[in-house]
């Protein structure tokens, strides 16, 4: 249960840091939110708890392909924000079309030899 709060709290930690770093630093901000932090941290946490080779692989390779479908969110939100539209409203738009991609990522990627 320790290893689990320790977990917890250090990723906590650097959402937190991202988050008060924007604050100040809108472009610092969108840097350290966009390192791959929470990637590298899943990956040390896995390897601690499970050190194969073969899941890690497989862990990182499917990562990359489930980045992909999230980029779009990042060009829709500020596009509605920019033409009025409310945070909230953005906000939402942005995570429904990140699951539709997600889905259709998770559909068309065995059908193109990728395994996720």
């Amino acid at each position: 249960m320790l290893y689990l709060t320790l977990k917890a709290l250090i990723s906590g930690i650097l959402v937190a840091a991202a988050s008060e770093i924007a604050k100040r630093y809108p472009g610092f901000g969108a840097l350290v939110a966009s390192l791959p932090l929470v990637s590298v941290l899943g990956m040390i946490w896995l390897w601690r708890d499970k050190p194969d080779p073969q899941t890690m692989a497989a862990h990182a390779g499917a990562t990359f392909w489930y980045v992909l479908p999230s980029l779009p969110m990042f060009l829709l939100i500020p596009a509605l924000l920019r033409h009025g539209a409310p945070f909230w409203v953005s906000l939402v738009a942005g995570c429904v079309l990140t699951i539709v991609l997600y889905v259709g990522m998770t559909w068309a990627a065995p059908k193109l030899g990728i395994e996720l």
